[in-house]
């Protein structure tokens, strides 16, 4: 395990740097939000990577007690990374940084990979204040679901996940990708866009119905 390098300021943003700035470790903590995920996995959704460089940041942060790594029961039998109570406390920060980004976010590179499941937190937050539930999203890279009313990372549950969700979904959204980057940089509300009818909303939830409300 590689020595844990430091500031060396008595300062609590150094400090918190000390843990989480080095690269790749917030987008770990990104990925981990949506409960636990194999080795593979992670390195799958993290196109960049290399494997050294990913094992040694799992291992710096299992140290420093932001993760854990635990294996399935069978027949998974299998290792997987998760979150503990103090990495779930990130989410507010991976939201604020992902805003404070946003406006960085211009045209789509050639080079630029893109996941589904990237435009979750920023999608969570514009679901702020409509009630609590599970929304599924469909974009045009593919679908997620978030939990809404996790935004304060207390929670034990995954904050969004990957594909359908495992439950009946208290209201569906369909948006495309611009509508959704327009969301997360504060140019558009997401009730002005329902009503410009850039998302499409389906489902007979309360949380739908707020959604759908004029």
């Amino acid at each position: 395990m590689s020595p844990r390098r430091s500031y060396d300021q008595y300062c609590s943003a150094a400090r918190a740097l000390d843990a989480v700035g080095d690269r790749w470790t917030l987008l770990i903590v990104r990925e981990l939000l949506a409960g636990p995920r194999r080795y593979t996995d992670l390195h799958a959704d993290l196109p960049g990577v290399s494997t050294d460089v990913l094992a040694s940041r799992l291992k710096d942060m299992e140290r420093d007690g932001l993760t854990t790594r635990r294996r399935m029961p069978p027949p998974g039998a299998v290792y997987v990374y998760e979150l503990t109570g103090r990495g779930r406390e990130l989410l507010p920060v991976l939201q604020a940084l992902g805003e404070w980004g946003a406006p960085l976010l211009a045209e789509r590179r050639p080079t630029d990979a893109v996941r589904a499941h990237w435009f979750a937190l920023p999608l969570l937050r514009a679901l702020e204040g409509f009630g609590e539930g599970v929304v599924q999203v469909r974009l045009d890279e593919g679908e997620f679901y978030v939990h809404v009313g996790a935004g304060d990372g207390s929670g034990d549950g995954p904050v969004y996940g990957e594909g359908p969700a495992p439950v009946t979904a208290d209201a569906r959204l369909s948006l495309d990708t611009e509508t959704c980057t327009s969301l997360g940089r504060g140019e558009l509300t997401l009730l002005d866009a329902i009503r410009a009818h850039r998302v499409a909303v389906a489902g007979e939830g309360p949380l739908a119905k707020a959604l759908r409300e004029p």
